[in-house]
């Protein structure tokens, strides 16, 4: 398939997933062959199947692992290397928060949060650069509770702000073997939102209120950014994180307190504003 990245291989990790795909597909396009990770078959082959429609002389493979593995890791790099013999852009989109206030974690969940948020990237990032030549693009989508104070989040935001500094670390160290390393810091992403639609009704007034452009996001806006990133565009860009959030940083992060106080309840609620351990019945 000719096209701008004609030649190149992609290796993305929750491939599956609405911003793992859309990336993948933006890429496709282009003319990059792509191999997809992710924990759930059945989803990397929707995903996959997707891709194919719109881009029928595309090339997209799929890997099944957790990418918090390191054997699955290893695993999906030398199946990326085995479809053109190159490894040549990394796109790491696995992480995810949940509402918990600071007074009710454990070392526990806290961890969880770390390894879903910075570990995959990491072991994604470690492991794929050696398999790469010069002109090798990482991409690592953060977030801005990297940058925004984020209540109740606080696993979350610490380990984006963490994957954002590794990859101002990797621009540094491997700027002179030619390795390119870039992060997208979506705000919130329509796709992302609560099952529920009265939760999503909510949480979309809420964070809207306080995005200038008065929406949020859709998979294709952080997509255009990997892309970029990705090709010949940005040969002289590293090192750099770009806000794509339709100016949430330039307001005050939305606390959503009626929601967090439906699923905590009153008591408990009080408790943590006002700094006391809350009692959950546990």
């Amino acid at each position: 398939m000719s096209g701008t990245l004609s030649g190149k291989t992609a290796f993305i990790t929750g491939g599956g997933g609405a911003i793992g795909s859309e990336s993948a597909l933006h890429l496709v396009r282009d003319g990059a062959a792509v191999l997809l990770m992710g924990r759930r078959i059945e989803v990397l082959e929707r995903a996959r199947d997707k891709i194919m429609t719109e881009v029928p002389d595309g090339r997209v493979d799929i890997f099944p692992g957790d990418a918090g593995r390191l054997e699955d890791i290893r695993g999906a790099i030398d199946a990326a290397l085995a479809i053109q013999g190159s490894l040549d852009i990394v796109v790491t989109t696995v992480g995810g928060g949940v509402f918990r206030p600071f007074l009710m974690m454990d070392l526990e969940n806290f961890q969880e949060q770390f390894t879903y948020n910075f570990t995959t990237a990491f072991l994604a990032i470690r492991y794929a650069i050696p398999k790469m030549g010069r002109g090798g693009s990482v991409i690592a989508i953060s977030s801005t509770a990297a940058s925004n104070t984020t209540p109740w989040m606080i696993a979350y935001m610490a380990a984006k702000g963490a994957l954002e500094q590794m990859i101002r670390g990797i621009a540094e160290e491997l700027g002179a073997a030619g390795i390119r390393a870039n992060a997208v810091r979506p705000g919130l992403v329509r796709t992302e939102l609560g099952e529920h639609p009265s939760e999503d009704d909510r949480v979309y007034r809420a964070v809207t209120a306080e995005t200038p452009l008065g929406r949020t996001g859709v998979p294709a806006d952080i997509a255009g950014a990997v892309r970029y990133l990705a090709g010949p565009e940005s040969s002289w860009v590293t090192g750099q994180v770009f806000a794509i959030d339709g100016g949430a940083e330039l307001r005050k992060n939305p606390l959503l307190m009626d929601i967090v106080r439906d699923v905590m309840g009153d008591a408990a609620m009080d408790a943590v504003i006002e700094g006391r351990e809350p009692d959950m019945g546990n």
